[in-house]
């Protein structure tokens, strides 16, 4: 909630807004425990939710899904679906292959290069 509060959006707006998409990214039950009580691949999703709070048109990430288990991985469908309900565009650096196979479109640097 904290980029909504700094943006000075209603509190309660705030509330409603990042329990979404605690939901959508699958950790609403962890919502009342310290950063030091979630695991590596849950602290990832938190920040990916803070990096959303305000609604921003364009989000870069960097390895999303590094630091998740292979189960949520799977699910990181959610970043595609955020962008359908939110009409926000992703620029996502990642070595996860089937992830980038999900993508709209796809750019490879090798060696430095664009191939």
């Amino acid at each position: 909630m904290i980029p909504a509060l700094i943006a000075r959006r209603d509190e309660r707006e705030a509330k409603q807004q990042a329990m979404k998409l605690l939901d959508t990214l699958a950790i609403r039950a962890r919502a009342e425990h310290k950063p030091s009580q979630l695991s590596g691949g849950e602290q990832q999703r938190v920040a990916v939710a803070r990096a959303l709070m305000n609604n921003p048109a364009l989000v870069f990430a960097d390895e999303p899904s590094g630091n998740l288990d292979s189960k949520m991985q799977k699910n990181c469908t959610s970043f595609f679906r955020l962008r359908d309900e939110l009409g926000q565009t992703f620029v996502i650096v990642t070595h996860n292959q089937e992830f980038a196979a999900m993508t709209d479109r796809r750019l490879e640097i090798k060696d430095g290069r664009m191939v």
